[in-house]
């Protein structure tokens, strides 16, 4: 769902920004404010591009969400206690979701992807009981260079995949797709998300863990299933999980999942009127994002194009 928020109304604009950011007080000197927001919503997961043409200050509660974002144009700084941090031009950011917000805005412009703690905790979760504030980010913007590139990227294709086309995409798609921000903002910036399996994770990692695993995969390839779920079915945490498949079938979890996905796409091409179906819906449907990607996973597997599979019948 796409929505788009644009006023030159100063009590408009506090409105706004109170319902979709918590802000109390706003206030600004200029003569003609201007805010413009697009918020598009991915599921679990929000594209925001925010506009403002002044300057002006806001202060409200903690956000709820986490925001990584990047400043296309103008500057920011934002204040957390003591802490003060200022982003011009170029900088990516992260925006904590659990400290109050005061921001002092100098007409900046703003792409920026909110997600739920509990989006990051599924993706990165350790132990199935662990609590999603137990993930915390401990520092304000990715530690390199190369990181920054990697989330931009990221957001660069998300955006590009869905391009204001969000309401027509399948709804396997857009949770594959929140998912990707979610593992690279934890990749992306720092942060304290357990990497490693423990001592009871290896001890966890047998055939029986891949055969309920394997079991649940082929019989719900069709719905949003991630890692985390399958790690649930198979009562044991993401990490003996991905030792297992690791141990006994040289693959990743996820990367099964896709080969699975992948036969169900190829059997759905074979079965196709090649006049009324197109490729580009079938691998959306499944979740394949990248038109490209899909091919060349699918020549991979099949030894030929999914076009050329389509066009045989």
């Amino acid at each position: 769902m796409t929505t788009l928020f644009e006023t030159a109304d100063v009590e408009a604009a506090h409105h706004i920004l109170s319902n979709l950011y918590g802000i109390r007080h706003f206030a600004t000197p200029a003569d003609n404010p201007f805010l413009r927001i697009r918020r598009d919503i991915l599921g679990p997961a929000q594209l925001h591009h925010l506009t403002f043409k002044m300057s002006c200050e806001a202060e409200g509660d903690p956000l709820g969400m986490l925001y990584f974002g990047q400043v296309i144009d103008g500057s920011f700084s934002r204040h957390h206690g003591r802490d003060n941090h200022t982003y011009v031009t170029g900088d990516v950011f992260l925006a904590c979701h659990d400290l109050p917000t005061r921001v002092s805005i100098n007409a900046v412009e703003v792409d920026s992807v909110g997600l739920e703690p509990a989006v990051l905790a599924k993706v990165a979760d350790a132990d199935p009981v662990r609590s999603p504030n137990q993930i915390r980010f401990t520092a304000y913007q990715p530690a390199n260079p190369h990181d920054a590139k990697l989330w931009l990227d990221t957001y660069s294709f998300v955006r590009q995949t869905f391009d204001g086309q969000i309401s027509a995409m399948p709804p396997l798609l857009l949770a594959n797709m929140s998912r990707l921000l979610a593992a690279t903002a934890l990749v992306a910036f720092p942060n304290n998300a357990l990497l490693d399996p423990a001592v009871e994770d290896r001890h966890d990692a047998h055939p029986r863990t891949v055969r309920r695993a394997v079991s649940f995969i082929e019989g719900n390839a069709h719905r949003d299933i991630c890692p985390a779920d399958v790690a649930a079915a198979a009562h044991v945490t993401i990490r003996a999980l991905q030792l297992a498949f690791r141990r006994h079938l040289d693959t990743t979890p996820t990367a099964y999942l896709r080969s699975v996905r992948l036969e169900y796409a190829h059997r759905e091409l074979v079965a196709a009127n090649p006049y009324t179906t197109s490729v580009g819906d079938v691998a959306a449907r499944w979740g394949f994002a990248s038109h490209s990607r899909f091919t060349a996973h699918y020549r991979m597997a099949y030894g030929t194009t999914p076009s050329e599979t389509l066009q045989r019948r």
